[in-house]
């Protein structure tokens, strides 16, 4: 079995890493971003119909700002940032599937305020709707530490959670020299296969955006490739 590799940042990478463990895998768990609030333009609630949030980061990092915001539903891009919000005591009004862009596509014509972190996704957003992006959190991007790549080189499996966290690998990769044909990576989505480049010995996509889905395939590819 080769070991799984966990890069999320915290705290996700630490309740990743334990339900790794507890499926009986190997896991090397090492954040490549450390995350930490910027100071944002707050917002009034009345000028907006609802909350649009990427990532449930923003409800831990948002700060005091959010307070204010509780009185409008969240459409959330899946099932932890939605467990997230309702944590932070909002309102989930939709879940989406597959990423910001489709969550976008299907909402209903109205004006959005969009929590986001410093590095997020550019929206097209259909007619009638309008979305007013501010940032709340910014990730700082770490280097692959020694032992970590040391663990690659002998070979594993990568489980990455953004499309950030998959350039960001494959740019260690390439500075370290390290060879990727032996590292399989196991993503949330296809945005993040794409951002990951190719030369890696397997790519594969998780059947759906959630931390469950990631590490059922994860484990099949450590115990398979």
């Amino acid at each position: 079995m080769r070991p799984l590799v966990v890069l999320r940042p915290e705290p996700g990478n630490t309740a990743t890493a334990h339900a790794a463990r507890a499926l009986g895998l190997i896991v090397h768990a090492h954040p490549l971003f450390a995350m930490a609030p910027v100071p944002w333009e707050l917002a009034a609630a009345a000028d907006f119909d609802a909350l649009l949030a990427g990532s449930a980061a923003l409800f831990r990092l948002g700060g005091a700002g959010l307070a204010g915001l509780r009185a409008l539903p969240v459409h959330a891009v899946g099932e932890a940032t939605a467990a997230a919000a309702r944590g932070a005591s909002f309102t989930v009004a939709g879940i989406g599937e597959g990423g910001m862009e489709p969550l976008v596509a299907a909402l209903p014509p109205g004006r959005y305020l969009r929590l986001a972190g410093e590095r997020n996704v550019p929206l097209m957003p259909p007619p009638g709707v309008e979305v007013d992006t501010r940032v709340v959190y910014a990730a700082r991007a770490l280097p692959l530490p020694p032992d970590l790549a040391a663990s690659l080189a002998a070979g594993a499996v990568v489980a990455l959670h953004s499309g950030e966290a998959a350039a960001h690998f494959a740019a260690e990769c390439s500075r370290l020299k390290l060879s990727s044909d032996r590292v399989s990576l196991a993503c949330l989505a296809p945005r993040i296969a794409t951002k990951a480049g190719k030369g890696w010995q397997s790519i594969e996509i998780a059947p759906s955006r959630t931390d469950d889905a990631l590490l059922a395939l994860a484990a099949q590819m450590c115990q398979t490739v």
